[in-house]
């Protein structure tokens, strides 16, 4: 099978589409064979090494890729999914070493469901692990409706999730994003929005005198955020969280693989795109032998919606 795949850490310049054996599934899983898989910064990380650690235990080549969408073509024993279903999913390569960007990937029978009637492969590939994220996140910060949440990067794929979300669990958000991202923010139900600036906090408190009950820091702002919050507030943080935070404020960090398997967390999502209650975003298509340039696409930032891998 093909697969976007690297022997070294590096740039982009170290991708390629390499020729491997296809995976069979094990007992609870199934192999998928891919239409779409998305770029994620994540992927970045893993190509450029930042987990060299973890993955040096396994065989190279390395495959990127969190999630995908496509027809499930072989089950494992144990799974109740049938050959031919349509199902999107997430993959955790920092597992294996092998993950979405390929023609056939196996992954755990939790981490997939059907994917909505009349949505695309693309599209479809876009909501696992950005889903995800946004949901455990909110999960973290346990707000109530009525209460005040601020989300940083909400122009973002997790970002923009996090404010769709938000709004549907009857919050009030406060989206932070480009000034030139308001309406798209403001779209996504955001009922305040405030422009990115180099004193974020005092824009949210601009909106939120008292500061806010939690924040979602998809932007990865880190400690410039906590003059934003109300005492006790709750931070959940998609990126490490440098720093301590002080007036009884707490943050969590936001860990996909935490629901990796939360099949009905994922359904949940699945259920709301066929509501018309989350929006699915490509930003642009790449067939898998252009892997590096849609790599370097993706570092230079400003993306409005996700980059996709076609098989």
């Amino acid at each position: 099978m093909r697969a976007v795949a690297f022997n070294r850490f590096g740039g982009p310049e170290v991708l390629g589409v390499a020729d491997l054996p296809v995976p069979q599934p094990g007992p609870g899983e199934v192999r998928v064979k891919v239409a779409a898989a998305t770029i994620n910064p994540t992927d970045l990380g893993m190509r450029a090494g930042r987990q060299a650690a973890t993955l040096e235990s396994m065989e190279p080549p390395y495959v990127p890729g969190m999630e995908l969408a496509g027809v499930i073509d072989a089950v494992g024993v144990g799974s109740n999914w049938q050959v031919g279903d349509r199902v999107l999913g997430i993959a955790l390569p920092m597992r294996t070493g092998r993950g979405a960007q390929a023609e056939h990937a196996v992954v755990p029978s939790e981490s997939v469901v059907r994917i909505p009637s009349g949505v695309t492969f693309e599209d479809a590939a876009t909501l696992p692990m950005n889903g995800l994220t946004a949901r455990r996140a909110l999960d973290l910060l346990g707000l109530q409706p009525g209460q005040t949440r601020a989300v940083t990067g909400a122009a973002g794929a997790v970002g923009g999730y996090a404010v769709q979300l938000g709004a549907e669990s009857g919050l009030r958000v406060i989206g932070v994003a480009s000034a030139a991202d308001e309406a798209l923010v403001r779209g996504f139900g955001a009922q305040d929005f405030v422009a990115r600036s180099d004193d974020v906090a005092s824009a949210i408190r601009g909106s939120v005198p008292n500061g806010v009950d939690g924040l979602i820091d998809a932007a990865a702002i880190g400690m410039a955020v906590l003059g934003a919050m109300k005492d006790g507030g709750k931070i959940a943080a998609v990126r490490a969280f440098d720093g301590e935070p002080e007036r009884g404020i707490s943050v969590d960090r936001v860990r996909v693989s935490d629901y990796a398997r939360n099949q009905p967390a994922l359904q949940g999502l699945a259920d709301l795109v066929s509501q018309g209650k989350l929006t699915l975003r490509v930003a642009e298509t790449f067939e898998a032998e252009r892997c590096a340039e849609a790599h370097a696409r993706m570092h230079e930032g400003g993306i409005r919606g996700r980059l996709v891998i076609l098989f």
